[in-house]
């Protein structure tokens, strides 16, 4: 194993994060910043700011209820760094959201540019929305996607529009704020995301993307998504997410709720690369009616300390559901990670297949739930977990539950932890590949079945990440 001194290790940690790691002063003269903590008035100055009907500044004031009178979890990593009376619930740049990119405020649109959007829309994207700390700052759709009936817009808009009955309708129904303490939090604070609807029988045949980007030191993003995808209809949808690095905490607390329908078919891929200081707390949930499917696809490079648990609830019969997923734990961190499936209906089926890698003392913990209800009659579930251990130093753990409540179900599971094999890595420098190569080539090989399932661009990124998280890293 290649020795390298300290200052080498300090330089490729720079180097690590450099691509994301890169920030621009926020004044105020071009941002407006609400004070620090959480309170009645402040979620009133928030819900004014944002021109909230009246039902939604209710929910608002009911969810900083909820929230102040529910504990916080304990069964997870650690999260006692955060402190909310520290965290800015709400920054924005005071310009309006553009449809045009070059009407975006230079140092945000330098940001964007940076992170390859405008390219990604240009070269592959049905439509984009860009969003900047709190708000989104730039949203755009293809002409001949809008002319299918798709709507793909901020979720402020829509709450103000043809669409706020529909909104009303799906709105924290699938992760109402009772759900736990961070619903709660989002439920109050909420700010940005994107809304879609696919009408029934439309097939979007190239991606929707929406990128998230918290630029502010010590603040929150609360952005929700909400998604509905009509009966017959088909989309992808892509997530992506980074910050830079500070030495306070932010905080993410973020909502996707999926609604799929009789027939339809979603594929929801998130590629995350949030800082080391951030605590991850987001929470993503669908609903699957008959016959549907909900793809997961998701590759985890950040964060301080991350609670994430993708939930499927298979409500329709014959109703479908897999998660593939991967995450990188490295120094500093601890990911508490996973899936959840819900069997309601007959003839359901879902797949967890989750792989992790632990280097430089980062912890990783595979938690899941398959819970098959009474009525699910011949349901099956399969759970694969894999960790791989780079070191003596870092640790892996899988916490799998199942709740089965019916004989009339095909269930299977199976879980290994492990370490890079030292015959895979000199057979590889017998072919004239260095060590830190060599054992780069393999994570990439186990994190193959992730990067896969993503669009060429995406999965090219994916692997940039794991050569920087694992270049100098042995």
């Amino acid at each position: 194993m290649a020795d390298l001194d300290k200052n080498e290790k300090m330089v490729i940690d720079d180097i690590d994060s450099s691509f994301y790691d890169f920030r621009y002063d926020e004044n105020d003269e071009d941002f407006l910043k609400l004070d620090k903590g959480l309170s009645t008035e402040i979620v009133l100055q928030i819900s004014k700011e944002k021109n909230d009907p009246e039902w939604m500044r209710e929910f608002r004031l009911k969810s900083l209820d909820i929230y102040n009178n529910m504990k916080t979890p304990a069964w997870g990593p650690s999260i006692e760094g955060l402190d909310m009376n520290t965290i800015m619930t709400y920054v924005r740049h005071k310009g309006d959201m553009k449809g045009n990119w070059e009407e975006v405020p230079d140092d945000i649109k330098n940001t964007f540019e940076k992170l390859g959007i405008p390219e990604a829309e240009r070269l592959s994207l049905a439509g984009v929305g860009a969003q900047y700390d709190s708000e989104l700052v730039y949203h755009s759709v293809r002409e001949e996607v809008a002319a299918l009936g798709v709507i793909y817009t901020d979720l402020e808009s829509a709450l103000h529009g043809e669409y706020a009955d529909m909104i009303r309708e799906y709105f924290m129904k699938l992760v109402p704020p009772s759900d736990h303490k961070f619903a709660a939090l989002h439920g109050a604070v909420w700010s940005g995301g994107s809304f879609v609807y696919v009408p029934k029988g439309v097939k979007v045949d190239i991606p929707l993307q929406s990128y998230f980007r918290l630029n502010a030191a010590g603040a929150g993003q609360f952005e929700h998504t909400l998604i509905i995808v009509d009966e017959g209809a088909d989309l992808h949808f892509i997530e992506g997410c980074s910050a830079p690095k500070y030495n306070v905490a932010n905080l993410h607390a973020g909502c996707v709720e999926l609604f799929v329908k009789k027939n339809a078919r979603l594929r929801y891929s998130t590629i995350e690369n949030w800082s080391k200081n951030m605590y991850n707390l987001n929470t993503k949930r669908a609903i699957v009616e008959e016959n549907g499917v909900i793809e997961w696809v998701s590759g985890s490079f950040g964060s301080h300390v991350s609670y994430l648990y993708p939930m499927s609830i298979l409500k329709g019969n014959g109703s479908r559901s897999e998660f593939t997923g991967i995450t990188f734990a490295g120094k500093g961190q601890n990911l508490d990670t996973g899936a959840k499936m819900v069997h309601i209906g007959e003839d359901t089926s879902s797949i967890i297949n989750t792989k992790s890698v632990s280097k430089g003392g980062g912890t990783n913990t595979y938690r899941s739930m398959v819970t098959v209800r009474e009525g699910a009659k011949r349901s099956k579930a399969f759970v694969s977990c894999q960790s791989l251990m780079l070191d003596s130093d870092s640790r892996s753990d899988t916490i799998p539950a199942m709740d089965i409540r019916t004989d009339d179900t095909d269930i299977g599971h199976e879980a290994k932890i492990g370490r890079i094999s030292d015959d895979a890595v000199f057979y590889l420098m017998s072919r004239g590949i260095s060590e830190d190569e060599a054992r780069a080539m393999i994570v990439s090989g186990f994190a193959n079945p992730v990067s896969k399932e993503l669009p060429l661009e995406y999965a090219v990124e994916m692997n940039n990440l794991i050569q920087l998280e694992m270049k100098g890293g042995m």
